[in-house]
């Protein structure tokens, strides 16, 4: 269940350091800041469901949360995941009334809920503060279009090697680490079946390519998964 932290505009602030404060005036970050609640979620909690009407968007003060589209017959595509210093649901900031994905703690997390009227509110202002905004949408959108170039025209070595690389470089920073989310889930972040992706994996471990040991895992030949990345 998730629990709203209610605290002063100074505690929000030092809480809540957003990467584009700096193009704000000070009246434009209390505006922002006063606005702001801080929310706690636990593992697997839902904090933003698919379909439903679009009202805020998430900032990430800590965890790991997974941003997923809802198909049909039960299916589920996992569209990425999102770590501490990220914003989720921006794309939803312009683009409609509803939100088009399910947001879910991944892991124990801290939000910041920003109310959108708010943000639009302040991008009116501040032409520096919507430029940065429009920027980050723009990244996400190029984010998903390079997502679904993988997953189509990719086979499953370069799909796996995308999804360790993706973990590696953009979540963790790190070439041994654990992955956040079950088989299933890393299974739909490939666009593949549970069954594939675990051979995948053995086959990698087999070859020396990565070390796995249940869910941690540590990158050996980062070069050879990076030609498995390009070559597909």
């Amino acid at each position: 269940m998730a629990d709203v932290i209610t605290i002063s505009f100074e505690k929000t602030f030092e809480k809540c350091k957003l990467p584009v404060n700096q193009l704000l005036t000070a009246e434009q970050q209390a505006i922002i800041m006063d606005s702001i609640n801080i929310v706690n979620y636990n593992r697997k909690d839902i904090i933003v469901k698919q379909f439903s009407a679009s009202s805020h968007v998430y900032y990430i003060i800590k965890g790991i949360i997974k941003v997923s589209s809802e198909q049909r017959k039960g299916k589920n595509l996992v569209v990425k995941i999102d770590t501490a210093g990220s914003f989720v649901g921006l794309i939803s900031l312009l683009g409609g009334d509803s939100y088009n994905f399910t947001v879910t703690a991944a892991e124990n997390c801290t939000l910041a809920q920003i109310p959108i009227s708010t943000l639009k509110s302040v991008m009116l202002q501040n032409t520096r503060f919507a430029l940065e905004i429009s920027q980050l949408i723009s990244r996400h959108s190029l984010f998903l279009v390079n997502r679904l170039a993988g997953l189509l025209y990719k086979q499953l070595p370069g799909r796996v090697a995308d999804l360790i690389l993706y973990f590696a470089d953009d979540i963790f920073c790190n070439k041994e680490f654990e992955f956040p989310v079950n088989r299933t889930e890393l299974a739909e972040l490939c666009g593949t079946t549970k069954e594939s992706l675990i051979r995948t994996l053995s086959e990698f471990n087999h070859d020396r390519i990565i070390e796995l040991q249940r869910n941690r895992i540590r990158i050996i030949s980062y070069d050879i998964l990076k030609t498995l990345s390009r070559i597909g």
